[in-house]
């Protein structure tokens, strides 16, 4: 593992990234800064305008003026702004890798596969403009005649978090823009870097002045609170905790807004053994370490069939301890750092419990000594079932093996949490495969891969991982109220 000293280029990248709160469509300054942090370093990247409470307000008071515009913007050309941000992000990749591997740590080749990922909701929700539509036809009983059309929600507030901090702005402006939507967009304060940029390219790709406001602050409260409030907001999305998401939605209500919500998750990884074993473990790797284990759809738990249990363990572990833990930045770079010592003493607490109950540690489970908050890939088998690895999101990189043995058992494991956003399950045999995808109780499921994500696909969970979706052709639906007109001739 290594943490070298930022590089020139590394400078001039953060240098290139606005510091201020879009406002109106200017970026302008407060009376106080927030300083954003390397993970794998812990020195300070920038400082950023720490906006509160005012900035918040003046943010909306932008996009209820710019509403009315932007919804009467012909499709097509709300949907080429969207596409030609999807273009400079193609051909900028490279600084917007760097800029998001540098305040969130993730390796540069995840960072650069999300900036293609985040670029794409631009594509497909540029593309969904213009297919908005509505409906006319006969009443039923004849004579009168029915006319539905679909019109933008109006004013949205959109929070999103520090994981994917390019894609999940994407996917929430891509469909909100292309509805007719304005917004405001609080990014995480921890990642704010990479949304101020995405922010910067619609500026520069001619969306009009507070179409899109941004504001981002040390207290997240004070930004969202009085927005809830405000009569104007008519929507909220959030991408976050279940926790904080619970308390978002008990805030909406007094407005009565739409909402959406994608909160946590407890990904069950299902392995029957009729499944092949290598492309288990290529899903796994996926599943598991991808964005470093911070994410909401990482595989949580692995459910294993007894009878390839411990060959399925030995492989996962065997290519887990193999993979270098280093700067993002680093060449080889595979494992970054975890994104503040907070959270890698939530993954250190869970490991230490399992242990402390009984579970079997096959590789990693030690905090490495140096700088930054990186945790070795972990894999610990014989869980009890009383271990908080099993129950809990971990938003890290270990990976807890159970073994089952029926059909009937793995679905009842997978089940029991109160989660549901994605599972994963490999198997060759056709019909177990469609009785588990039916009975599991998830908004997604990956069948035989580890990788679910797509921006033509509706994203989202069910129970305590919330509602709605992101993505696909359901996505824009967020954005779109339903108007009826009864007609008499």
């Amino acid at each position: 593992m290594t943490a070298s000293a930022p590089s020139d280029r590394e400078r001039m990248v953060v240098e290139r990234a606005p510091k201020g709160a879009l406002v109106g469509g200017e970026w302008i300054q407060t009376g106080s800064t927030l300083a954003i942090e390397d993970p794998s370093t812990g020195e300070q990247l920038c400082e950023i305008a720490d906006a509160g409470e005012n900035e918040a307000l003046a943010a909306l008071d932008a996009a209820a003026r710019a509403q009315e515009d932007w919804a009467a913007t012909a499709p097509r050309e709300r949907g080429e702004i969207l596409r030609a941000v999807y273009e400079r992000m193609s051909e900028d990749v490279d600084d917007l890798a760097l800029l998001m591997t540098l305040e969130m740590g993730k390796p540069l080749a995840e960072s650069r596969a999300e900036i293609m990922y985040s670029a794409d909701f631009f594509r497909w929700f540029g593309e969904e403009a213009v297919r908005i539509s509505g409906q006319y036809s006969m009443m039923t009983g004849g004579g009168g005649r029915v006319l539905t059309m679909k019109q933008p929600v109006g004013p949205c507030v959109l929070v999103t978090p520090w994981n994917f901090p390019s894609a999940m702005a994407t996917r929430k402006l891509g469909p909100a823009l292309a509805a007719g939507c304005t917004a405001v967009l609080k990014p995480a304060k921890e990642t704010p870097l990479s949304a101020f940029m995405v922010a910067q390219m619609l500026i520069d790709a001619g969306l009009p002045a507070g179409v899109l406001n941004v504001v981002c602050g040390s207290r997240a409260s004070q930004i969202v609170g009085p927005l809830l409030k405000d009569p104007r907001t008519r929507k909220l999305s959030f991408t976050g905790s279940t926790e904080v998401g619970r308390l978002l939605i008990e805030q909406s209500a007094e407005q009565v807004l739409r909402v959406s919500m994608e909160l946590g998750g407890n990904a069950p990884f299902i392995v029957f053994d009729d499944a092949d074993l290598d492309a288990a473990v290529e899903g796994a790797l996926l599943a598991k370490m991808r964005n470093n284990g911070e994410a909401c759809t990482a595989a949580n738990r692995f459910h294993v069939q007894s009878g390839v249990a411990d060959a399925f363990a030995e492989r996962l572990a065997e290519r887990m301890s193999a993979m270098r833990v280093a700067r993002g930045t680093e060449d080889g770079a595979q494992v970054g750092p975890l994104i503040n010592e907070s959270q890698r003493d939530i993954v250190e607490e869970l490991v230490a419990d399992a242990t402390a109950k009984g579970a079997r540690l096959l590789t990693g489970g030690e905090r490495p000594e140096g700088r930054g908050h990186f945790y070795p890939p972990t894999v610990l088998t014989e869980i009890p079932a009383e271990a908080r690895v099993l129950s809990e999101e971990i938003f890290g990189p270990v990976a807890p093996i159970a073994a089952f043995n029926t059909e009937d058992e793995a679905v009842a494991a997978a089940n029991a949490t109160e989660f549901g956003l994605v599972a994963y399950v490999y198997t060759r045999n056709l019909g177990r495969a469609f009785r588990t995808i039916e009975r599991l109780q998830t908004g997604m499921v990956g069948l035989n891969r580890g990788v679910i994500s797509n921006p033509a696909s509706p994203f989202g969970g069910v129970k305590q991982s919330g509602f709605g979706r992101e993505g696909g052709a359901e996505g824009i639906d967020e954005y779109l109220e339903t108007k009826y007109v009864g007609m008499d001739f």
